[in-house]
Protein backbone atom coordinates (compact mmCIF):
# COMPACT_ATOMS: atom_id res chain seq x y z
CA UNK A 1 0.00 0.00 0.00
CA UNK A 2 1.25 3.48 -0.65
CA UNK A 3 -0.60 7.14 -0.59
CA UNK A 4 0.38 9.52 -3.67
CA UNK A 5 -1.81 12.83 -4.69
CA UNK A 6 -4.36 11.53 -6.79
CA UNK A 7 -4.92 12.90 -10.68
CA UNK A 8 -7.75 12.85 -13.38
CA UNK A 9 -7.07 9.48 -13.65
CA UNK A 10 -8.10 8.35 -10.28
CA UNK A 11 -11.72 10.06 -10.46
CA UNK A 12 -13.43 6.49 -10.42
CA UNK A 13 -11.48 5.35 -7.76
CA UNK A 14 -12.33 8.50 -5.66
CA UNK A 15 -16.15 8.02 -6.54
CA UNK A 16 -16.41 4.61 -5.95
CA UNK A 17 -15.01 5.07 -1.93
CA UNK A 18 -17.61 7.86 -1.83
CA UNK A 19 -20.69 5.90 -3.51
CA UNK A 20 -19.62 2.84 -1.09
CA UNK A 21 -19.14 5.47 2.27
CA UNK A 22 -22.66 7.07 1.19
CA UNK A 23 -24.68 4.28 -0.21
CA UNK A 24 -23.07 1.12 1.27
CA UNK A 25 -22.96 -0.98 -1.39
CA UNK A 26 -20.64 -1.49 -4.85
CA UNK A 27 -20.68 1.01 -7.88
CA UNK A 28 -21.76 -0.87 -10.66
CA UNK A 29 -24.77 1.42 -11.86
CA UNK A 30 -25.49 3.90 -14.37
CA UNK A 31 -26.31 5.92 -11.66
CA UNK A 32 -22.77 5.85 -10.24
CA UNK A 33 -21.59 6.75 -13.75
CA UNK A 34 -23.25 9.72 -13.24
CA UNK A 35 -21.66 10.26 -9.84
CA UNK A 36 -18.21 9.68 -11.58
CA UNK A 37 -19.02 12.57 -14.22
CA UNK A 38 -20.30 14.47 -11.95
CA UNK A 39 -17.30 14.39 -9.17
CA UNK A 40 -14.64 14.90 -12.05
CA UNK A 41 -16.28 18.15 -13.24
CA UNK A 42 -16.65 19.26 -9.54
CA UNK A 43 -12.94 18.72 -9.38
CA UNK A 44 -12.12 19.90 -12.91
CA UNK A 45 -13.51 23.33 -11.35
CA UNK A 46 -12.29 23.39 -7.97
CA UNK A 47 -8.64 22.08 -9.11
CA UNK A 48 -6.97 25.16 -7.41
CA UNK A 49 -7.98 24.72 -4.32
CA UNK A 50 -8.90 21.07 -3.85
CA UNK A 51 -6.44 18.30 -3.54
CA UNK A 52 -7.24 14.42 -3.03
CA UNK A 53 -4.96 11.50 -1.82
CA UNK A 54 -5.01 8.20 -2.32
CA UNK A 55 -4.00 5.04 -0.68
CA UNK A 56 -3.39 2.20 -3.13
CA UNK A 57 -3.23 -1.76 -3.07
CA UNK A 58 -1.29 -2.27 -6.45
CA UNK A 59 -4.37 -0.65 -8.76
CA UNK A 60 -7.34 -0.32 -6.50
CA UNK A 61 -8.06 2.73 -4.45
CA UNK A 62 -8.64 1.61 -0.82
CA UNK A 63 -8.54 5.39 0.93
CA UNK A 64 -8.89 8.54 0.54
CA UNK A 65 -8.90 12.57 1.64
CA UNK A 66 -9.10 15.45 0.82
CA UNK A 67 -7.51 18.47 1.32
CA UNK A 68 -9.20 22.45 0.84
CA UNK A 69 -7.39 25.18 0.51
CA UNK A 70 -9.34 28.33 1.89
CA UNK A 71 -7.58 31.92 1.10
CA UNK A 72 -8.12 34.47 3.92
CA UNK A 73 -8.54 37.79 4.29
CA UNK A 74 -5.27 39.51 4.61
CA UNK A 75 -3.99 41.50 7.71
CA UNK A 76 -1.07 44.14 7.97
CA UNK A 77 1.97 41.77 7.96
CA UNK A 78 0.35 38.40 6.35
CA UNK A 79 -1.20 39.22 2.81
CA UNK A 80 -1.37 35.74 1.94
CA UNK A 81 -3.48 33.93 4.75
CA UNK A 82 -4.66 29.95 4.28
CA UNK A 83 -6.42 27.76 6.12
CA UNK A 84 -7.35 24.17 5.31
CA UNK A 85 -10.02 21.89 6.12
CA UNK A 86 -9.51 18.01 5.62
CA UNK A 87 -12.15 16.25 3.97
CA UNK A 88 -14.25 13.30 2.70
CA UNK A 89 -11.96 10.73 4.45
CA UNK A 90 -12.44 6.70 3.86
CA UNK A 91 -10.74 3.78 4.20
CA UNK A 92 -12.43 0.39 2.82
CA UNK A 93 -13.18 -1.36 6.21
CA UNK A 94 -10.73 -4.66 5.53
CA UNK A 95 -7.93 -1.84 5.23
CA UNK A 96 -8.95 0.23 8.75
CA UNK A 97 -6.72 0.15 11.78
CA UNK A 98 -3.09 -0.40 10.17
CA UNK A 99 -2.44 3.03 9.71
CA UNK A 100 -4.06 4.11 6.08
CA UNK A 101 -6.54 6.85 7.47
CA UNK A 102 -3.92 8.00 9.16
CA UNK A 103 -1.29 8.24 6.43
CA UNK A 104 -3.62 9.99 4.09
CA UNK A 105 -4.65 12.68 6.77
CA UNK A 106 -0.94 13.51 7.24
CA UNK A 107 -0.22 13.39 3.39
CA UNK A 108 -2.96 16.08 3.17
CA UNK A 109 -2.28 17.96 6.08
CA UNK A 110 1.37 18.07 5.11
CA UNK A 111 0.58 19.25 1.68
CA UNK A 112 -1.35 22.23 3.35
CA UNK A 113 1.29 23.41 5.42
CA UNK A 114 3.52 23.00 2.72
CA UNK A 115 1.38 25.34 0.23
CA UNK A 116 1.06 27.94 3.65
CA UNK A 117 -1.83 26.73 5.67
CA UNK A 118 -1.63 28.17 9.34
CA UNK A 119 -3.94 25.71 10.43
CA UNK A 120 -5.58 22.59 9.30
CA UNK A 121 -9.11 21.54 10.69
CA UNK A 122 -11.64 18.58 10.42
CA UNK A 123 -14.93 17.76 10.88
CA UNK A 124 -14.74 13.86 12.65
CA UNK A 125 -16.45 11.30 12.65
CA UNK A 126 -17.35 10.07 16.26
CA UNK A 127 -15.13 7.17 15.66
CA UNK A 128 -12.33 8.59 14.08
CA UNK A 129 -11.70 11.23 16.65
CA UNK A 130 -9.25 9.58 18.54
CA UNK A 131 -7.27 9.02 15.47
CA UNK A 132 -7.08 13.08 14.66
CA UNK A 133 -5.72 13.66 18.31
CA UNK A 134 -2.80 11.28 17.60
CA UNK A 135 -1.82 13.12 14.35
CA UNK A 136 -1.93 16.33 16.44
CA UNK A 137 -4.96 18.00 15.74
CA UNK A 138 -6.66 19.44 19.26
CA UNK A 139 -9.95 21.32 19.98
CA UNK A 140 -10.22 25.34 20.23
CA UNK A 141 -13.00 26.76 22.09
CA UNK A 142 -12.46 30.01 19.66
CA UNK A 143 -12.96 27.66 16.58
CA UNK A 144 -17.22 27.72 16.56
CA UNK A 145 -19.38 26.68 14.38
CA UNK A 146 -23.36 27.35 13.34
CA UNK A 147 -25.55 24.55 11.56
CA UNK A 148 -28.19 26.15 8.53
CA UNK A 149 -31.83 25.00 10.04
CA UNK A 150 -33.24 22.34 7.97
Amino acid sequence: MHIERAGPEDVRGLARLKWIDRAGDDADTAEFDSFVDALGAWWEAHRATHFAFVALTEDTTVGAAWVALLPRVPSPGANNRLSADIQSVFVMPEHRGGGVGAALVDAAATHAHRAGASRVTVHSSERAVSVYQRLGFTGSPKLLQRIAEA
